[in-house]
């Protein structure tokens, strides 16, 4: 009896010592004599204290940051590169067994394989097409690290750092291309209204009398302006009766010569003409 209650005691001490808590975003991989003896948790866990001990894994998801990286594109430009790489421990057996410390191994890898792949690519892909790239990387690291018990969820890359020779030409090339956009545009434009128009003119020469109209029309968008000057545009056409009248005959003989004014009819003709330039100077 005298024994009983220490060897009693010994084993509340010994059991209240192999006792561990493992909280609900972990698990415990357990080793008994050196040997894998399971994954434990979460919850209240026994673990025979002196004969075995445990590793644990957090399962939530990690963000491991790549530093940036000197890379050169296929095109033979020189960038830095960083991205960022989120993982989760899907067997924690596996990532503590098969390699010594997963998140190193994780983050090299992502580095080496950012390196590989961003050389395989040209300067203009890796900064329009995100996406592919980004698909490519998660592809190839999460095969890699199947064996470890990693999950990669995705692969982003985050900031892509120019040098600034390359960044002056890009800005030449994007200030060429607006301006040969902007040149297109205006010859379209120019192609669209030359068009309307052809078109307006043959509508025009169809019916005669929408010239007088448009004329019409020209007159009355002037005379709603404050303008001190008016200029009024006439066709030639209106004039072509009046040169055709004025055209001298062909000659079929020789003229005769005019006949000779007396004094008379002579003083006549100068009066006329003084008494028009005066009624012209009061009208003006």
């Amino acid at each position: 009896m005298d024994l009983l209650m220490p060897a009693l005691a010994v084993a509340v001490v010994y059991s209240f010592l192999s006792l561990r808590v493992v909280r609900q975003y972990e698990r415990g991989v357990a080793f008994f004599l050196g040997r894998y003896w399971g994954t434990k948790g979460p919850g209240l866990i026994f673990l025979p204290a002196g004969f075995s001990n445990q590793k644990r894994v957090s399962l939530r998801i990690v963000a491991l940051d790549i530093p940036p990286q000197d890379v050169i594109t296929r095109d033979n430009v020189s960038v830095k590169v960083n991205a960022v790489l989120y993982m989760r421990v899907a067997d924690p057996a596996k990532a503590i067994i098969e390699i010594e410390d997963y998140l190193y191994a994780t983050s090299q890898l992502a580095q080496t394989t950012l390196r590989s792949v961003l050389g395989e690519v040209e300067l203009d892909e890796l900064l329009s097409a995100r996406e592919k790239i980004n698909a490519v990387l998660k592809k190839i690291i999460d095969e890699r690290t199947d064996p470890w018990g990693i999950d990669v969820s995705a692969v982003e890359v985050k900031d892509v750092d120019l040098p600034d020779q390359m960044k002056r030409a890009m800005a030449r090339q994007a200030e060429a291309e607006r301006e040969r956009r902007a040149k297109v545009i205006a010859a379209q434009g120019e192609l669209q209204a030359s068009e309307a128009l052809s078109q307006a003119a043959r509508t025009l020469a169809v019916e005669p009398a929408a010239i007088q109209l448009r004329y019409l029309q020209t007159l009355a968008e002037i005379a709603s302006e404050n303008n001190s000057t008016t200029i009024f545009p006439i066709p030639i056409d209106l004039f072509r009766p009046f040169l055709q009248a004025a055209a001298p005959a062909p000659k079929a003989a020789a003229p005769e010569s005019a006949p000779a004014l007396s004094s008379g009819e002579l003083a006549d003709l100068m009066s006329q003409l003084r008494l028009g330039s005066a009624q012209s100077s009061r009208e003006e």
